[in-house]
């Protein structure tokens, strides 16, 4: 099948798209969904029981469920075989998150019975999704990183603590440990030794120290530039392309919300060089930040799987990482492809919360708002021909912005009274269901309530005062 100038000659080969996030709002599982649907491709999700936007896309051939559990990876892996086997043949895996892209790294000699994904060195995924193993690689090879340190302990904070230089950045080292701790960011900037021992401790699982303590590179989110691509099996680059962050979400440490194309040849040969030296196969998304002091890019984050903004890396020819992931696995030619210089992606609900915490902030009016928005392309959600995902995620977050404002004024109503709400007794073990609807409940609570402790004003104060001393 041809659409634009990418030409599928066999499409007999289906997609299986696959998330372990608890999230639902999942913008790169229906970016995939509709690149690869739109070549005439059977594709396919799992995720957990819950019904997501993505499953209303009319690209969507069907979707299995299955929900992970790190104590007992085995059930994961046996529902991912009978996925192979309900589907008939082998087929295409993408991961899309973190847990899920180590998950396949780990369990690849089974998988390889049912499906096809890039032959990747083993331990590679996981080297590179440890900041601190990242770090270390960084060193050896001499690739530019901000300056780093890995407390083991409270006392190990405090003396960073003692001879830092504020702002710092704080990074959770293992995606999986985090995974742990609902509601938990995996990156905050903090400004002062209470809130980096405050990080320390939010980051910590079951005890375990999990936080590296980073250098913090002044700069706007356009300073931040990032590196989609993909490897064939020889680390070959086949498929390149670069661009800056112009809005974030949460601001400031969070994925882009609005972004655009441009052309920076000197990173994009770095780069490459970078993934070639240590073997790399498959897609990868990379994040830089230029540090104006010593004018180089030093490297933040290497994602070893697809990135939720792979869209916007899209060429005159219609070429995107998964379509050249598709093709190369299927022995199919990647066209060559030039990088659109200028073109915008946005994620629509994430850019409003975001434009909305910059105009606070003074950096962002309503007119450079407007501005911004010139030589936008594509949209995360919303699409003239599968308008049903759009709709199902501005109904999902409508619910969740109302639950929000419910709980902002019971919060409001226990501070009037002078009280705070008593937890009530649990005389009995909850039944299965009922446990994985509360925990649903509170992991759509958990970015409010984060929102509470991270504010700045006397509410959040508040909040922060009355939170129990460590």
């Amino acid at each position: 099948m041809a659409v634009g100038q990418v030409t599928v000659v066999d499409t007999t080969v289906p997609v299986v798209v696959l998330t372990a996030s608890p999230a639902f709002l999942l913008h790169g599982v229906i970016g995939i969904v509709r690149t690869l649907g739109r070549l005439g491709l059977a594709v396919y999700v799992v995720h957990d029981d819950r019904w997501a936007p993505p499953d209303f896309s009319r690209y969507l051939a069907g979707k299995f469920t299955s929900n992970f559990d790190g104590a007992a990876p085995d059930g994961f892996l046996e529902d991912l075989l009978n996925v192979g086997r309900k589907i008939g043949r082998r087929s295409v895996l993408i991961p899309v998150d973190d847990v899920t892209a180590l998950f396949v790294d780990d369990h690849a000699e089974s998988l390889k019975a049912w499906f096809m994904f890039p032959n990747q060195p083993a331990g590679l995924a996981r080297s590179l999704s440890s900041k601190q193993e990242l770090g270390l690689l960084c060193q050896r090879l001499g690739v530019p990183t901000p300056e780093m340190a890995v407390p083991q302990s409270r006392g190990d904070v405090a003396a960073f603590a003692e001879q830092a230089q504020f702002p710092v950045v704080v990074k959770a080292i293992d995606p999986m440990l985090l995974r742990q701790r609902v509601g938990a960011r995996s990156v905050v900037i903090v400004d002062s030794p209470d809130a980096l021992l405050e990080a320390y401790e939010t980051m910590k699982v079951g005890g375990i120290p999990n936080s590296l303590l980073q250098e913090y590179i002044p700069g706007g989110p356009e300073s931040i530039w990032m590196f989609n691509g993909y490897f064939d099996n020889r680390s070959e680059c086949l498929f390149d392309f670069t661009g800056t962050k112009l809005r974030q979400y949460p601001p400031y440490t969070g994925p882009a919300c609005l972004a655009v194309c441009r052309r920076n040849p000197p990173l994009e040969q770095a780069t490459k060089a970078f993934l070639k030296t240590i073997g790399y196969r498959g897609i990868v998304d990379l994040g830089y930040r230029y540090d104006g002091r010593e004018g180089d890019y030093k490297l933040l984050d290497v994602n070893p799987r697809i990135g939720a903004t792979f869209r916007l890396f899209t060429a005159a020819n219609g070429m995107d990482v998964a379509r050249a992931l598709y093709l190369d696995l299927t022995g199919q030619p990647v066209p060559r492809s030039v990088a659109p210089d200028g073109r915008k992606w946005i994620v629509e609900h994430h850019d409003l919360l975001a434009s909305r915490q910059y105009r606070r902030d003074g950096q962002l009016s309503l007119k450079e708002w407007v501005r911004s928005l010139r030589g936008v392309r594509e949209a995360a959600w919303f699409a003239w021909d599968d308008p049903a995902p759009f709709a199902a995620m501005c109904w999902r977050s409508t619910l969740i912005a109302i639950q929000r404002a419910r709980e902002r004024k019971a919060a409001g109503a226990h501070l009037k009274r002078g009280r705070s709400a008593t937890p009530r007794q649990v005389t009995s073990p909850m039944p299965v269901e009922q446990q994985r609807l509360v925990n649903t409940y509170f992991e759509e609570l958990a970015p409010f309530w984060r929102d509470v402790y991270q504010d700045h004003s006397v509410f959040g104060a508040i909040h922060r005062y009355r939170q129990p001393s460590p």
